[in-house]
């Protein structure tokens, strides 16, 4: 995420007395990662004095298990943990979330892991995590008025963000890479709202959609991963909350979660110290794993130097929905990392397709690419003893791989093409 300049920032920050009555739930101020300084809420990312992200801060009642489990099956179950108004449930949403938490036996058996499982996002109503963010931002943009819902994606936000602003009638406007797999460009289109591909990577998207924020195009408009980014990012904490859940309210020893700006495993990480300081669950050490591909792994290159600072990368891999080769919250990831005793490893594109092959075959989950460099980076640590086999672990799947065909459709082929007889089929598998 690129940030404002001071201009655009204080301009931002200065709105919020139009939202101040707005209903946040639970949410309180905006927080600066950096200095910690505090700001009332608004569509704000960055923190005047430092340039530091944003992040909500709350002050919790008291909840419990009981409460949560009265809730809808989605991610409004956890609606006193979120940024949420306490009606959000009953106005139209794609309600995303509650997705299954798969017990993998048998790729835990041909990895020689004793308990594994998979957290399947591709059951998502867009089919990837994204539809948990994007519902979290939704309800910001409903809130401080803002007519159009925009992102610059790799292709799966697009996707959520184009079908959650057709549901809540907002306009859409969302910018991708002009590259991307076809699925994900049909798939971003196809919900009646603007698509525009800009010739670049996705940084060069990200870097003009925040251009676009400070011009008099873009003031009404909620840009779910910039000027709403705060409120964005909480929604992947749902899937830290889900996993303890479904694993009986326990937080799992290890967890291989995939990086593409990073924003992801940070929230997963503050959802676990979230669910531990609330006495939801026991606290206990747990350890976080990162996993990049090779042909756009900037914080993997970091860790393994054993530096603090992310060296920006030009991607090139078919794992386009991590290609982001300046994350913005790389730093976090390599300090949450190093701080749980897990690790930062990347994959390189044989491996991806290698992988989402294993998933497949072993627990009929077919994966994006995405989803094969989190399996795939599991293999290599295990095979390395680097993550502990006898340990609880949760694997990440945060997408379809429908919408990655072309990762896989050369090997992916009929087993043979045969004549409609028996003499031809008995021949063929012979």
């Amino acid at each position: 995420m690129a940030l404002a300049t001071t201009e655009n920032t204080t301009a931002s920050l200065s709105r919020v007395e139009d939202t101040q009555n707005q209903h946040f739930g639970p949410a309180v101020a905006l927080s600066c990662r950096e200095c910690g300084a505090r700001y009332d809420l608004g569509p704000s990312f960055a923190c005047i004095e430092c340039f530091g992200p944003l992040e909500i801060a709350y002050d919790f009642g008291r909840v419990t298990r009981e409460q949560i489990a009265e809730g809808p099956a989605n991610i409004w179950r956890y609606r006193s943990l979120l940024p949420v108004p306490a009606d959000v449930a009953s106005k139209p949403n794609m309600e995303p979330g509650w997705t299954r938490l798969v017990n993998a036996g048998n790729l835990a058996r041909e990895l020689g892991m004793r308990s594994l499982h998979v957290k399947d996002d591709s059951g998502n109503p867009t089919h990837s995590f994204k539809d948990r963010v994007v519902a979290i931002a939704v309800e910001a943009a409903r809130n401080f008025g803002f007519h159009t819902l925009s992102c610059s994606s790799t292709g799966n936000l697009a996707g959520a963000a184009a079908a959650a602003a057709a549901r809540a009638g907002l306009d859409a406007c969302v910018f991708i890479p002009a590259d991307l797999e076809e699925a994900k460009i049909v798939m971003a289109s196809v919900y009646g709202g603007r698509l525009i591909g800009i010739e670049g990577t996705y940084d060069d998207v990200n870097r003009f959609c925040s251009e676009l924020i400070g011009d008099e195009l873009g003031e009404k408009w909620g840009f779910v991963n910039v000027n709403l980014r705060p409120y964005y990012a909480e929604g992947s904490k749902t899937l830290a909350y889900e996993i303890a859940e479904q694993l009986g309210w326990r937080v799992p020893d290890q967890i291989v979660v995939p990086v593409a700006s990073g924003s992801q495993l940070t929230k997963i990480d503050k959802g676990f110290k979230e669910l531990i300081e609330l006495g939801l669950v026991e606290d206990r050490p747990y350890k976080i794993f990162a996993a990049q591909a090779e042909g756009c792994s900037p914080v993997s290159a970091a860790y393994k130097a054993g530096h603090d600072v992310i060296r920006p990368v030009k991607p090139d891999t078919i794992a386009k929905s991590l290609a982001i080769g300046n994350p913005a919250d790389g730093p976090y990831v390599l300090d949450i990392a190093r701080r749980t005793g897990g690790a930062v490893e990347d994959v390189t594109d044989p491996e991806i397709v290698d992988a989402i092959r294993l998933l497949a075959r072993t627990e009929g989950i077919f994966a994006e690419t995405a989803g094969g460099v989190t399996v795939g980076v599991l293999r290599k640590l295990v095979a390395a003893g680097r993550l502990d086999p006898e340990a609880e672990t949760v694997v990440l799947n945060t997408g379809d791989g429908l919408k990655t065909l072309d990762a896989v459709a050369a090997e992916a082929r009929p087993t043979a093409v045969i004549r409609p007889s028996l003499d031809a089929f008995r021949a063929a598998i012979a």
